[in-house]
């Protein structure tokens, strides 16, 4: 650098070249002068400071004098005030360093983030379906944009968090909502008595068996081998929402379109004209929506009333106790002794030979998919072996019974079983999958009178059994009712599906023992002409609520609702559920799905502590049951 003073004069010799800031010295600063000097012949008195070199132009006799400076650098940190003339030094060199690292680090991540948005945000444009999972991702930009903050908007389109600030953590036990402060003030009486408007609903129907013509009795006619093969169903010690009536049910909602209430909260809908609420877009987007905040656990939704009462005593002198002997179930090496020779009989005769052979050779001769093959008898039925006669008790709720005739002897029965709530399952302490309304169901198909296979509506597409397999007491098959979900096994454990490590997963266990048969309300089911029929049994019982084509529950709540969140896909509250009609009552095989999707009849109970499942594999490869 040329160093011209201010005036264009050269600098007196005793001038600091550099402002004081960038030379600290404990001492008078250093003096500069050419290599001829003797002024630095005392160097040795400043050992610690270290020389900066500098080239100096003057511009009077044009000559080049290199310059040393002493500057003391103790005071800073390392690389702290470097300048252009000190690159040479080490520190700076590895400062610089850094900050290039840094800087490219930086670039990087905001390379990496930008890219995921824009071959997201096309990839999302160009193939929406890829990322539908469940029907309420079909409205996901609609429901984002019910929230009010924009933060909240975009951490949930671009990070998966939906309504993060709503996300409280719980552990699988705790009970679920609260329970609110009973305000001291009397209410006003209601203009008419609950009892009366839901408790008589089931014998209200239109039909009278007086009326029946021979042929419509026997379209009516509940086989008495169907109530003799009755499911019993072990519920779940802990649970929190317990068995329910759908006409009570029915009291406490409003019927909505979507979000929007298509009739007063005075003015109910019933059994017999549930129906008429197709007019609205064909019931298909009309949702039965609580009157009640669900987090407050109104009583109509927990439906403790409806805990199984106490049973008869077993040793009653009067009863047929030698029915209700504990049979624990077939075990892995009794099950395959069994060849089921008249499998193909039952399993579908109206497909052909080359669409179930396949399911008639992984039934007979499949394994389970435990590590090793499974030789000894689960271990919640080992301690069972030595119950004795046991005896169901009665809800208050009723079952829902469906027969349906496939013909060749067949007649499949369908129990169904209602839950004002379902709570959903916990993952790492976060609860997702909540609905108002839930339908369960378990089917016994019988041939000829006797029954051969049993269904169970677990999670992941169910399993069916042989009957031989299952535990029952008597006759009757055993099923236990998971925890919160109310999902169907076949035996009491921890089940795990879906994720690994069963991080997912549902609980049964054998808590109070509910016989559905003795309040239940049974039907016939014409699947050729789409036409339910009260029964012989239940001739009152209306029928026009079977053919409601809209969800039985709350439509998943907005993400401006304190209740809602979601989180890595999932949703804290879901849309409710459709009805009995359209859980596959026509299904040729005893398992819901197309014709051509597997059906494996499992025929052993599996000796883990889960249930072992035969997976097979469709032509893609991918797990199918």
């Amino acid at each position: 650098m040329s160093l011209i003073s201010h005036h264009g004069g050269q600098l007196p010799l005793t001038h600091q070249i550099y402002p004081a800031t960038f030379i600290t010295t404990t001492t008078t600063s250093p003096l500069i002068s050419t290599p001829s000097s003797t002024l630095f012949a005392g160097q040795h008195d400043y050992p610690h400071l270290p020389i900066v070199q500098a080239q100096a132009h003057f511009e009077q006799d044009h000559l080049s004098t290199p310059i040393e400076v002493l500057v003391d650098t103790t005071g800073a940190e390392p690389g702290q005030g470097c300048r252009a003339y000190e690159k040479d030094t080490n520190i700076c060199l590895e400062e610089e360093e850094m900050k290039a690292v840094k800087t490219k680090a930086t670039i990087g991540v905001l390379s990496t983030i930008i890219s995921y948005m824009s071959m997201n945000s096309i990839y999302r444009a160009r193939y929406p379906e890829a990322f539908i999972w469940q029907d309420e991702d079909r409205e996901e930009a609609t429901w984002m944009a019910t929230s009010k903050y924009w933060l909240d908007r975009k951490a949930c389109r671009w990070l998966g968090v939906c309504g993060g600030l709503h996300i409280h953590l719980t552990n699988e036990m705790d009970n679920f909502g609260h329970m609110p402060m009973i305000e001291q003030k009397q209410q006003a009486p209601l203009a008419s008595e609950p009892d009366s408007d839901w408790q008589t609903a089931w014998t209200e129907g239109k039909h009278r068996p007086e009326d029946w013509t021979d042929d419509e009795r026997v379209l009516r006619e509940i086989p008495d081998y169907v109530l003799e093969y009755a499911p019993l169903v072990h519920l779940y010690s802990g649970e929190q929402f317990w068995p329910c009536d759908i006409a009570e049910h029915l009291y406490h909602i409003t019927p909505a379109l979507n979000y929007t209430p298509v009739s007063s909260e005075d003015s109910h809908p019933t059994l017999e004209s549930l129906d008429e609420l197709n007019r609205w877009q064909k019931g298909r987007w009309v949702f039965l929506t609580s009157d009640d905040n669900v987090e407050e656990r109104p009583e109509w939704l927990a439906g403790e009333k409806n805990i199984p009462n106490n049973p008869a005593n077993p040793d009653d002198p009067f009863l047929d106790n030698d029915g209700w002997v504990h049979h624990p179930g077939r075990t892995h090496l009794q099950g395959v002794k069994d060849a089921l020779a008249d499998l193909k009989d039952w399993l579908a005769p109206e497909l052909d030979d080359e669409q179930v052979s396949k399911d008639f050779r992984t039934t007979r001769f499949g394994k389970s998919n435990n590590a090793e093959v499974v030789s000894k008898m689960h271990s919640e039925l080992k301690r069972s072996e030595g119950v004795g006669k046991i005896r169901g008790g009665r809800s208050d709720a009723p079952a829902v019974l469906i027969t349906v005739n496939k013909g060749h002897g067949i007649v499949d029965a369908f129990w169904f079983f209602f839950y004002s709530f379902n709570l959903g399952n916990v993952v790492l302490n976060v609860r997702f999958g909540n609905h108002v309304g839930d339908w369960e169901h378990t089917a016994i198909r019988f041939q000829h009178g006797e029954p051969k296979a049993v269904f169970f509506s677990e999670h992941n597409f169910g399993s069916a059994y042989s009957y031989e397999a299952v535990e029952k007491l008597g006759k009757r098959p055993v099923i236990y009712s998971a925890y919160g979900t109310h999902a169907m096994y076949a035996t009491p454990a921890t089940h795990p599906y879906i994720l690994p490590w069963g991080i997912l997963h549902d609980l049964t266990d054998r808590g109070p023992l509910w016989d559905p048969s003795l309040n239940s309300h049974a039907y016939t089911y014409d699947h050729l002409n789409d036409k339910l029929r009260s029964s012989n049994i239940t001739p009152e019982a209306p029928t026009e609520w079977f053919d409601f084509a809209g969800h039985w529950g709350d439509k998943f709540y907005p993400l401006n609702d304190r209740r809602q969140y979601r989180f890595a896909g999932q949703y804290h509250y879901v849309n409710g559920p459709l009805g009995p009609k359209f859980k596959e009552l026509d299904r040729k095989k005893i398992c819901p799905g197309p014709d051509s999707a597997p059906c494996v009849i499992k025929n052993w109970l599996s000796g883990s502590e889960r249930i072992g499942r035969i997976h097979v594999s469709n032509e893609e490869g991918e797990n199918v049951l």
